[in-house]
């Protein structure tokens, strides 16, 4: 977060982080295989006697050093493909779905719906199951002993052919009839590849998944407007994640607002990968004055440099929110997310008190 932190506009004072810290928090952006932090990647590789290239970065501290510098999208792939691949055994999924749930809890998470990308194991000869129980039981000891709800999200990968992709849904029937696999989504390369690519892949999700299934995709980060309103209307998503370009057209936010579609927001994600120069160029206030629900997320966050807790941080010291407000933005979160009336009503409870005591301290 270093990188942003001389542009901020607003204090961040200690009573203000402890008050965002405390505020429960409902993660929808994160994927699992970008918490791989380099602490983690190279005793994997060891572990699993990978040999990552040569001209990779041969210390956590030389890779903590290229991952600020990312040129783009497509350059930090090529970064996060390689460190997918020390992912090796069950045990190596869920030491790292735990170790992000560890993190999670400390930054005030209370309920977090996890993406992972089954093709990109699938395609180094791992089995699904692999990946699907190893985190599964990180997922299930987070609920036992975190108290974190949560829920694990299938995503395609835009750049592998649509038929891959099919492939890959029909492996992942079992999951998700099992209850394991809870959402579908869609990530990657955003260009050249749009949502309507995808919509056969959706349509079977839809019609073999339950209905249930939640079902997101990636759209307008660095794609227009136009690509989320290909994600609503061909792929019935009812999330949409990203979705920054969609100030560009005033139809797409009010739709956005009158149908109730949060985007999952990255905001620290958005300047790695130069979405923005700054935090402070994301549209959030016009999303606030149209009505238009969004989450705030991390992303990749050992790429990006940052977990939720410190992109709530940064927002602040951009745009300075009251209480409410960031009491208001918690809610979206909670409202967005795919877990039962009860489950929202004790998170929507705790918001507001956490709100009405740090009301005391602050304003």
């Amino acid at each position: 977060m270093t990188q942003t932190d001389n542009k901020a506009k607003h204090e961040c004072s200690k009573e203000m982080h402890n008050f965002l810290k405390e505020l429960p928090k409902c993660e929808h952006h994160v994927h699992l295989e970008g918490t791989l932090e380099p602490d983690l990647l190279f005793p994997l590789a060891k572990r699993n006697k990978i040999e990552l290239p040569a001209d990779f970065p041969k210390t956590p501290e030389e890779l903590h050093i290229r991952y600020d510098n990312f040129e783009n999208l497509d350059d930090f792939l090529h970064f996060y493909y390689i460190g997918m691949g020390v992912l090796i055994t069950e045990q190596d999924f869920f030491d790292l779905a735990w170790s992000y749930f560890v993190k999670a809890k400390n930054d005030g998470v209370w309920h977090a719906e996890t993406f992972f990308d089954p093709q990109g194991h699938t395609e180094r000869g791992i089995k699904m199951e692999t990946v699907v129980n190893g985190f599964n039981r990180a997922a299930e000891k987070a609920q036992a002993e975190l108290g974190i709800s949560t829920k694990l999200i299938m995503c395609l990968l835009k750049h592998l052919p649509v038929p891959n992709g099919m492939e890959t849904l029909k492996a992942a029937t079992g999951f998700y009839k099992q209850g394991l696999i809870h959402g579908l989504g869609l990530d990657s390369s955003e260009l050249p590849f749009p949502p309507k690519l995808f919509t056969e892949c959706y349509s079977y999700a839809a019609e073999n998944f339950g209905e249930d299934v939640g079902l997101t995709a990636h759209a307008g980060e660095e794609g227009g407007p136009e690509y989320i309103t290909q994600t609503l209307d061909l792929l019935k998503a009812t999330r949409i994640d990203h979705g920054v370009n969609s100030y560009k057209d005033d139809a797409v936010m009010e739709r956005l607002a009158r149908e109730n579609v949060m985007l999952t927001l990255c905001p620290l994600s958005n300047v790695k990968l130069q979405v923005v120069e700054d935090v402070a160029e994301l549209p959030v206030m016009k999303w606030l004055e149209v009505g238009v629900p969004f989450s705030i997320n991390s992303d990749d966050p050992a790429y990006f440099g940052g977990y939720i807790l410190d992109n709530y941080v940064v927002m602040h010291t951009r745009f300075g929110f009251d209480l409410n407000t960031w009491g208001k933005i918690a809610k979206f979160g909670v409202d967005g997310s795919w877990i039962s009336s009860e489950r929202k009503k004790k998170i929507h409870e705790k918001i507001d008190d956490v709100v009405a005591n740090y009301k005391k301290l602050i304003e």
